[in-house]
């Protein structure tokens, strides 16, 4: 109890940390709302008719707090309505970032969720592999393209995905989520047209991403098949499949749990330059519009948003590690005391 009451405080107060800090720099932005909403009341009605009382309450409309307040108590106003599930409303799209988010969050989910499992599914296999087959050619290549694979950027893979593919060939489209044809009803049609637009960001993700699993797992492989009760195994007559999956193959892949979890919440925020970049309407994209229109609201909603998904990634997974693996259990209660 002791161990999991100081985790979940480190997360609240990493997450208040970054709430505070975000909020604190976006008010330092060159400008800074009240010069934005200044700026956009000028231009409908002219600049002589701003008044100061009239740009404050359109401040409180907007963001949950007047911008004439001290920045501490405009920091609290604001704290009170996220706690409230109010996030305040985009300037940009005339919309409540609440409602901005749980329309963008699915497709940024449905987007990483696949590429996530296609990337450890890959790179388990890979790895294991490449483990019973150490010093061969098939280890040896795959070692090299896997080294080379894991150093390539995923948007530096989604642009020349994009110029290929979408440009030069024409085989999958360059932007969207769907077919701008069909409704959101659950038909075949609509569904195919989600996966055919999703290939290209996915297989950025995934291309980029599975070499340095294989290669986590080949090394955990091959540190396993050295124990001494693997040898006891051999000894005992326990089948060769039964030794590889059940011994090898289960504790190899332990370590690996942190990483899938941790690379869950830190997707999020590599979302934000391939959802650009096909211009996918998740949560990185609306971001990216957020900040190139200085749309405080939105820029600070969807912060939030990607903080604590990070942050609840690594918790759940610091929390459920030692289910998974006992041997850590005991350091864990050594830990919290």
């Amino acid at each position: 109890m002791r161990y999991f009451v100081k985790r979940v405080g480190q997360s609240l107060l990493t997450i208040v940390s970054v709430v505070v800090f975000t909020f604190v720099m976006i008010r330092q932005m060159p400008g800074g709302p009240l010069a934005y909403i200044r700026a956009q009341v000028m231009q409908s009605r002219g600049a002589d008719s701003i008044d100061m009382a009239e740009l404050s309450k359109l401040s409180v409309d907007y963001m949950n707090y007047s911008v004439n307040d001290p920045i501490h108590v405009q920091l609290f106003n604001y704290t009170a309505q996220i706690l409230q599930g109010d996030l305040g409303r985009s300037f940009n799209y005339g919309e409540p970032v609440g409602e901005i988010i749980l329309k963008s969050a699915p497709w940024t989910i449905f987007l990483l969720t696949i590429s996530i499992i296609l990337t450890f599914a890959i790179g388990i296999l890979l790895g294991a592999v490449m483990a019973y087959q150490e010093g061969e050619r098939f280890d040896t290549a795959w070692t090299g393209v896997s080294m080379f694979l894991n150093s390539v950027p995923y948007f530096v893979a989604a642009l020349l995905f994009v110029y290929v593919f979408a440009i030069q060939l024409s085989w999958f489209p360059a932007s969207g989520n769907v077919a701008s044809n069909l409704d959101s009803a659950l038909t075949p049609q609509y569904v195919s047209s989600v996966l055919y637009h999703a290939t290209l960001p996915i297989a950025s993700l995934v291309l980029t991403g599975f070499g340095g699993i294989a290669l986590g797992m080949r090394g955990n492989a091959i540190k396993e098949i050295g124990e001494e009760y693997i040898r006891v195994a051999h000894l005992r007559g326990v089948p060769g499949r039964r030794i590889a999956i059940r011994y090898v193959g289960r504790n190899a892949v332990l370590p690996l749990y942190t990483q899938f979890m941790i690379s869950v919440g830190f997707m999020f925020g590599g979302s934000v330059i391939l959802e650009q970049i096909f211009a996918y309407p998740g949560l990185g994209y609306y971001l990216l519009e957020g900040i190139n229109a200085r749309d405080y609201p939105l820029m600070m909603g969807i912060f939030i948003v990607i903080t604590v998904a990070v942050v609840a990634c690594i918790l759940f997974a610091d929390l459920t590690y030692g289910m998974i693996d006992p041997r850590v259990s005991d350091e864990a209660s050594r830990e919290a005391y």
